[in-house]
């Protein structure tokens, strides 16, 4: 019998897949599978970073998505990278505008050409919701440079588009929600349902079933596209994010802007366990209460590619920019603050390695 009860437990031990663990003692969690063999190759951007430029005189524009300062995500992480330029490059000016929820198409471009008119250059766009206003604003102002995040916008030569792979950094907190999930059973809130935010969707789902190929996942949106209303509803994100636990998701992840305090709010109060987006959220003042369950975020560098971006504007070279910031060069990632997941990070960083290398494809779309 004793023999037998060995052979038993030895099967089990197997059958969790090798490559990591649940360390859950009340469920049974996912059988998961072992992660890929090999080595990372060497990121291009390796070398030695260049001194930041000196450009007291320049004058930088920043117009916000809704949300704007404060809100422990997308915006904040564009914040960082203004606040790093502003310090090492030497310049004090910067002017900030703010989105309003709901507001027409016309105030988007009036913030830009304010930011034009008055002589900020260059001006940087917040999000895909500007992706008309600056194909129509930009041409009007030849000689200032603009930028916009999240939107590829081409044949206009004054216009420099910052997009990211962020369905490669989503896989890999799929892993790791897989791997943390007693129940193998997740949940991913997403904040408007649009191309951008599906690449969320699509990777988490990818990672996680990668990871553990029978896991259920719970996906929904807090407004259709269009409506943006889905970054700056806490309470729309609460109420989601508890019909997903109550359905007996335990780990879930958020791409919902300042509507992610609410996600983060149910998870606490069901004592189950979050993943932030876009800056690293366990650091972040404003969701400080919930840093408990709050295991890891999936790290998009807006902060790197705003600083990069304004460097290269200072240095009067931007095609020193990436295409992409992708996993290949640390433009998406995710955080270990808080030790929630160091044993963890071997596994996680396989698969990493073999997005890099080109072994693992990660499809933008659900």
């Amino acid at each position: 019998m004793l023999l037998t009860g060995a052979m038993a437990l030895a099967g089990c031990a197997k059958d969790s897949g090798g490559g990591g663990t649940n360390n859950n003692a009340q469920g049974q969690g996912c059988q998961l599978s072992a992660p890929p063999a090999g080595a990372a190759p060497t990121a291009p951007g390796n070398e030695q970073q260049q001194p930041a430029p000196q450009a007291a005189g320049m004058r930088v524009g920043l117009a916000f998505d809704i949300g704007g300062r404060g809100d422990a995500s997308f915006n904040d992480a564009s914040v960082a990278g203004l606040d790093r330029a502003k310090a090492q490059m030497g310049f004090s000016d910067i002017k900030e505008l703010d989105a309003g929820a709901g507001e027409p198409e016309d105030a988007k471009q009036t913030r830009l050409r304010q930011l034009a008119r008055e002589g900020y250059n260059p001006v940087i766009a917040v999000g895909y919701s500007y992706a008309d206003s600056i194909k129509m604003v930009a041409p009007e102002f030849p000689g200032t440079k603009f930028a916009i995040i999240d939107e590829d916008v081409q044949g206009i030569p004054n216009v420099t588009s910052l997009v990211f792979a962020e369905e490669q950094g989503s896989f890999l907190v799929g892993v790791i929600a897989a791997h943390r999930s007693k129940n193998c059973h997740i949940g991913f809130v997403g904040g408007v349902k649009t191309p951008l935010i599906e690449k969320f969707e699509a990777g988490y789902v990818a990672g996680a079933k990668a990871a553990a190929p029978d896991i259920k996942i719970e996906s929904k949106y807090l407004s259709p596209a269009g409506d943006f209303s889905g970054f700056q509803d806490p309470n729309r994100g609460s109420e989601v994010a508890t019909s997903q636990l109550e359905s007996g998701a335990d780990v879930i992840y958020h791409a919902a802007g300042a509507s992610g305090k609410g996600v983060f709010s149910s998870v606490k109060s069901s004592s189950a366990q979050a993943i932030g987006v876009d800056s690293d959220q366990y650091n972040q003042p404003t969701v400080a209460e919930y840093k408990d369950v709050i295991i890891s975020s999936m790290l998009k560098r807006v902060d790197f590619a705003v600083y990069d971006y304004i460097a290269a504007v200072a240095r009067n070279d931007l095609s020193s920019l990436p295409k992409k910031f992708d996993l290949g060069i640390d433009g998406v990632g995710y955080s270990t603050s808080g030790g929630k997941i160091n044993e963890l990070v071997p596994t996680v960083d396989a698969y990493k390695a073999a997005i890099a290398r080109g072994d693992i494809k990660v499809s933008d779309k659900p």
